[in-house]
């Protein structure tokens, strides 16, 4: 017997790209799952609270926006699956999703949380948002299935697990690092989450440079080096391979080598040479992804974006590495062993008012360790 599922969509301001995920969710569940809508902030700009119900999906209005972590964890406490299935508002999930989580759960009991990946067809087709989901899709391809971290745009748990643990942290008002963290917390308990690369969303997210940059700096790459310092989690997966960080240093070593070049030092060509040629060496399996996806041209506009990826990055490891040393660091103090506490999820205020009447359970949540 297939287990309960409860779908959680968060959405603010979900505009044509919510209503694409929504409609696929809706296609492709039977009448024994249930789908919740959690509007953060009221959608005031758009219609995605009357199409939810439109569709006749289940639907929590919040007034005041207040973020991922506090929606999903609003539609958690009310959903009444045995798993809980999130799926951002900027996805859409295939014919065979929904039984594919379930499936993953019923034949492996052990299982605590899974996460996907996204497809190899992504939704925007402008050449950067074509470039960041492909890679995106290529690291979670390559990636181990023994997962580190959960996954907010496809991840599904178990529901009494995630009660227990407190859900996502909420001191993150923006789409941020909140499933990452929520990840550590888990695996630090002694929970398993497994990466099951066969079960695949396609992402309609238009990336633009700044809205790129913006989320990769400010709330990914910032806030998870603070986070790998707080836990001390230097695990060798997704973005944070060898063959990642070996690539941030050949990057800046060939722009050192350039820079002192420029400036007259002799015999530094050399240098330049070789981070190149280490370069091309350790991401040739990428390069090589790409060329067979999308071809020759498309491969060679990659190696400026992907180089440039590996420079932020580490930028934004130093600066995290330095934020977080110096005590200006945004992550909330936990010590290695205690999983946070999030004080009771439900709050009833936090809903509109015609929600605020509704018997929702009233529960503390502690932090158990399955160890």
């Amino acid at each position: 017997m297939q287990p309960s599922l409860s779908i959680i969509i968060p959405v603010y301001n979900g505009g044509p790209a919510f209503r694409r995920s929504l409609d696929s969710v809706i296609s492709h569940a039977d009448a024994s799952v249930e789908v919740i809508v959690v509007v953060d902030g009221g959608g005031v700009r758009d219609d995605s609270e009357a199409y939810a119900r439109q569709l006749g999906a289940q639907v929590l209005c919040m007034p005041h926006n207040r973020g991922p972590a506090r929606a999903r964890n609003v539609g958690a406490q009310v959903a009444r699956g045995e798993i809980l299935f999130f799926v951002d508002a900027d996805v859409t999930i295939q014919p065979d999703t929904i039984a594919s989580v379930q499936q993953m759960f019923r034949i492996n009991p052990d299982l605590d949380a899974l996460i996907g990946s996204y497809d190899d067809q992504p939704g925007a087709a402008n050449f950067l948002s074509q470039y960041k989901n492909l890679l995106h899709h290529y690291t979670h391809q390559q990636a181990r299935e023994e997962a580190s971290t959960f996954w907010g745009a496809c991840g599904a748990i178990r529901r009494s697990l995630f009660l227990s643990m407190g859900g996502f942290n909420e001191a993150y008002r923006y789409p941020s690092i909140e499933d990452i963290e929520l990840g550590y917390r888990l695996r630090a308990a002694g929970y398993r989450i497994r990466l099951c690369k066969h079960i695949q969303v396609k992402h309609l997210k238009r990336w633009g440079v700044r809205s790129l940059l913006k989320a990769e700096v400010s709330y990914r790459a910032l806030p998870w080096t603070e986070l790998i310092w707080r836990d001390r989690n230097f695990v060798s997966d997704l973005n944070l391979d060898t063959s990642s960080r070996l690539s941030v240093v050949s990057v800046y070593g060939a722009a050192i080598a350039v820079l002192a070049s420029a400036l007259g030092w002799p015999l530094v060509w050399p240098l330049v040479c070789f981070f190149t040629a280490l370069l091309l060496l350790l991401n040739a399996p990428v390069y090589q992804f790409f060329h067979q996806k999308r071809g020759f041209w498309f491969s060679l506009q990659v190696l400026p974006w992907h180089w440039f990826y590996y420079a932020y990055s580490g930028y934004a490891f130093v600066v995290g590495t330095l934020r977080y040393w110096l005590n200006f660091s945004t992550i909330p103090p936990i010590s290695d062993n205690t999983p946070l506490r999030v004080p009771e999820l439900l709050v009833l205020s936090d809903l509109s008012p015609e929600l605020a009447g509704s018997n929702f359970p009233a529960n503390k949540f502690s932090a158990p360790n399955k160890r």
